[in-house]
């Protein structure tokens, strides 16, 4: 057996069934390719409106995807935790990114550059399965946004937020009250309130910036019981 990689960018790609798919003088030219970005704790990592550089994996730290509404106010889409991808999007369409990316703790990006995805995606199966199966989920991701956004109540939202559809790594989640009220976007006295509830109903348990979800199966039945009372 090898030993795991020292370096953090190649300990995170050799994770990747794509990547390890490469012949080797491929995989070293993408690890000379790739770069970092770093950002602070409240400070925009990526700012909308401006050119793609390429497609973005968070490698350590926690991001929110939101959008600018006017006068002021923000709409989150949704909270990236370690080993999420996202921006393909932007690099598919070769357009400028449509949304801004805050950092919610200091956070590292890894940038694939424009360039070496188009080849990826022009010449390896494994990286066009892995992007499918990616879009698929985010495509999940943003239909139970939408249904949140219009006919859920705050514990619906919040168990959403919480559930395997964007979290499917783990179920002891390190986030702190205030990174679910921005990823659920509400305020932090609303997602106290639904996070206490939660944990009265024995769905979750919250600790010290911690929340473990403790049944699945009773979250999954908190998120859909609007849609059974009105069935």
């Amino acid at each position: 057996m090898f030993p795991a990689p020292a370096n953090p960018i190649a300990r995170f790609l050799t994770t990747l069934a794509w990547f390890n798919a490469l012949p080797a003088q491929a995989q070293q030219a993408l690890q000379t390719a790739v770069f970092t970005l770093r950002a602070r704790k409240g400070t925009t990592v990526l700012p909308a409106n401006e050119p793609v550089q390429g497609w973005y994996a968070v490698l350590s730290g926690l991001v929110k995807i939101e959008s600018s509404v006017g006068a002021g106010r923000c709409s989150t889409f949704l909270g990236l935790a370690s080993g999420e991808w996202f921006g393909e999007g932007a690099v598919l369409k070769n357009e400028p990114r449509r949304y801004n990316v805050i950092a919610l703790r200091d956070t590292e990006l890894l940038c694939l550059p424009n360039e070496q995805f188009r080849s990826l995606s022009a010449g390896c199966m494994a990286f066009n399965q892995f992007l499918v199966e990616r879009l698929n989920h985010k495509l999940g991701q943003a239909m139970a946004i939408i249904e949140a956004g219009r006919t859920r109540n705050p514990e619906q939202r919040v168990a959403l937020s919480l559930s395997r559809l964007f979290w499917s790594r783990t179920r002891q989640l390190d986030l702190t009250q205030d990174e679910v009220a921005s990823i659920a976007g509400m305020s932090r006295q609303t997602a106290n309130r639904a996070l206490n509830n939660l944990q009265q109903l024995g769905v979750i348990s919250l600790s010290m910036n911690r929340i473990t979800v403790l049944d699945d199966t009773a979250l999954t039945d908190v998120m859909l019981s609007r849609d059974r009372d009105q069935a």
